[in-house]
């Protein structure tokens, strides 16, 4: 666990170094009562949030979800409500967790109508993947984040074309490795 840690803080600092960075200083405003009430309806209820609840009944994603086998497949694999319990007294008792959580809605909300979007045809493929192990989950990410490494280290930084590759390339692979690596351990924990 400790070796996932310091993997994860080193890609994080070596993406981070591909970063742009800003020189533009901007100021913060205030917030003001005009954005808020286009946020909200007249009840008071979050827009975003009921076009996306209106959305996953218009597509029928949860009849879908259970069409698909998905959740006795992950009952099967030891993934079940009672073994996420834990998880949830957790985040209770820490409140980082919901102050992370609610400071990243903003961001997240507009991202859920095109999750909603993709998860019909994403299905089988999420019901064949509950089946593999949280230790091949977790080596997929140690081989996402060698070969992110090995395109830094591999890849010329001789024209803007190939710097802008292997930044993607990084980005990309860093990516999906420390998903993966966080994924693996926390199923990993919950399959236990």
């Amino acid at each position: 666990m400790k070796f996932q840690i310091i993997l994860s803080a080193l890609f994080a600092a070596t993406v981070t170094s591909f970063a742009p960075t800003s020189t533009h200083v901007g100021r913060s405003s205030s917030l003001q009562a005009s954005s808020i009430r286009e946020e909200v309806d007249t009840i008071g209820n979050n827009v975003i949030v009921k076009e996306l609840l209106e959305q996953v009944e218009s597509t029928r994603l949860l009849s879908k979800v259970a069409e698909s086998g998905l959740l006795s497949k992950a009952q099967d694999a030891g993934l079940s409500l009672s073994k996420l319990e834990p998880l949830l007294k957790l985040a209770a008792q820490k409140p980082e967790i919901l102050i992370l959580t609610e400071a990243a809605t903003p961001e997240i909300l507009p991202l859920l109508p095109k999750i909603v979007e993709i998860a019909p045809p994403a299905l089988p493929l999420l019901a064949q993947a509950i089946a593999i192990p949280p230790a091949v989950i977790s080596g997929a990410g140690i081989a996402s984040l060698a070969a992110a490494a090995a395109v830094i280290v591999v890849v010329p930084d001789d024209s803007l074309i190939t710097i802008a590759g292997q930044t993607f390339a990084a980005s990309l692979l860093g990516g999906v490795g420390i998903a993966s690596l966080v994924g693996g351990s926390i199923l990993g924990k919950i399959l236990d």
